[in-house]
């Protein structure tokens, strides 16, 4: 199977399935000397983790990570990176009634076509517990990245929609509530939202907003290596991902020129910033900021008509522990796929440096 990996120079490579023995990865080009908190790693898996609130899957995964090699007395030593995450809390009991059926909207059916076989427990490979490898390698990442500052946040579930512009949000609010919204309002209004989808069996979808303070200029590499394209491709390679957009995204189609573009000022800095941060894909030193699309759940726990493996028409109910909806543990996900793509251009940007 290809697309295990991600990244250039700062590449990640993951294995494993949500019902194996673990899940884990082999973090390569990390240089050398730098001090790695542990603990931070810990922190950042555990706001991923099954388990942490009422309106997340009930899985209990402690999800410990094992660093196998790579880091000697706090420290990277420049070869790669090695870790694990055993599965503790497996129920492949649960999944036994979807061996031969095709949960709608899921990867069940392309994975056994293209493959010709399928874990079904889980989900297996297309689970979204693989994304626990992602988020220590941005945990990693983030810590390479010291000065610069990536928070993510929930900013809609459903309907229910932060309006709130950036400069007037309370980051610290985001991890007060199960939620990740940074308006304690509106996070009460999403958290009564996803329980009340979760006892009618159904699920639901939402957004996440991101904002990376302290961004150097010069991160990106033109043509096909813009920033922000390679910030879309990781964003959309996260499960249950339906869109990206950056900058002043969609609305921007419905403003004139004069009004859209961001003007220079003394400072180098300027005025206005619908281009996101990035222009010609390449960093600006503005703040940059996106939003990314998660689509409902395909598991409900209500009877669905789909197809079996025969392709005959029959009825499937899910079963098991799944979440109703994933946007609140996906935002350290978000900031973690953020921190591989800018900790690779950082190295890329350090490597054309040097040179000259």
């Amino acid at each position: 199977m290809a697309g295990n990996s991600f990244g250039k120079i700062f590449k990640l490579t993951t294995y494993g399935e949500s019902h194996g023995n673990s899940i884990g990865g082999i973090l390569e080009g990390c240089p050398p000397n730098v001090t790695i908190d542990l603990d931070a790693i810990q922190y950042e898996l555990d706001r991923r983790k099954p388990g942490q609130s009422a309106i997340v899957t009930q899985r209990k995964e402690s999800d410990t990570v094992e660093i196998l090699s790579g880091i000697f007395e706090g420290k990277t030593t420049g070869t790669p990176i090695g870790f694990q995450i055993k599965n503790k809390d497996q129920k492949s009991k649960d999944y036994s009634h979807i061996k031969d059926v095709y949960r709608p909207s899921h990867a069940d059916f392309t994975y056994d076509k293209k493959y010709g076989h399928r874990d079904y427990r889980g989900g297996g490979r297309s689970s979204a517990r693989e994304t626990a490898c992602r988020v220590v390698a941005g945990a990693i990442a983030k810590q390479l990245l010291n000065q610069i500052k990536i928070t993510a946040f929930v900013s809609s579930v459903g309907k229910i929609e932060l309006q709130k512009e950036f400069r007037n949000l309370d980051f610290s609010e985001i991890e007060k509530n199960p939620v990740r919204c940074p308006d304690a309002k509106k996070a009460g209004e999403m958290e009564k939202y996803i329980k009340a989808i979760r006892k009618e069996g159904d699920t639901v979808g939402g957004t996440i907003s991101c904002i990376i303070n302290n961004v150097p200029i010069g991160l990106g590499e033109p043509v096909f290596d813009k920033l922000h394209a390679q910030l879309g491709k990781a964003m959309l390679s996260i499960n249950a991902v339906k869109g990206f957009e950056y900058g002043s995204g969609f609305a921007g189609t419905q403003m004139k020129g004069s009004e859209h573009n961001d003007r220079f000022l003394e400072t180098e800095k300027t005025n206005t910033n619908f281009s996101g941060g990035i222009q010609g894909g390449i960093s600006n030193g503005m703040d940059i900021y996106f939003k990314v699309a998660f689509k409902p759940v395909a598991t409900l726990m209500q009877k669905q008509e789909t197809i079996n493996t025969d392709s005959k028409k029959v009825e499937m109910q899910g079963k098991g522990r799944h979440d109703p909806c994933v946007v609140p543990r996906a935002v350290p996900i978000v900031e973690a796929m953020t921190a591989l793509v800018l900790a690779d251009f950082y190295l890329l940007q350090k490597i054309n440096s040097d040179k000259n």
